[in-house]
């Protein structure tokens, strides 16, 4: 996984297994940065173990192409619990 910064918030992450790959543009909030993490750890990371989340549940494929972090844990639940630990792994 290749994460490139576009902004404070913004990234683009390349996903990459075999021969294939995907590409998602993902947001981050301020507020929800600072709610998951309270800013301790770079969004860089929150990012990236966001990822590692996702694809423990899903393929590549499946993850949206554009999101904002917040919208995870629609789909599931247990997002918010789970990335907090982690974060602190």
């Amino acid at each position: 996984m290749v994460s490139e910064n576009i902004d404070t918030y913004t990234f683009s992450v390349t996903v990459r297994e075999g021969n294939t790959s995907t590409t998602h543009d993902v947001e981050v909030n301020h507020n929800d940065y600072l709610r998951l993490c309270n800013g301790e750890i770079p969004v860089e990371i929150l990012i990236e173990r966001s990822f590692e989340f996702l694809l423990d549940r899903e393929p590549k494929e499946s993850i949206l192409n554009n999101f904002n972090l917040k919208i995870i844990s629609r789909y599931f639940p247990e997002y918010d619990r789970e990335i907090k630990a982690l974060l602190n792994r």
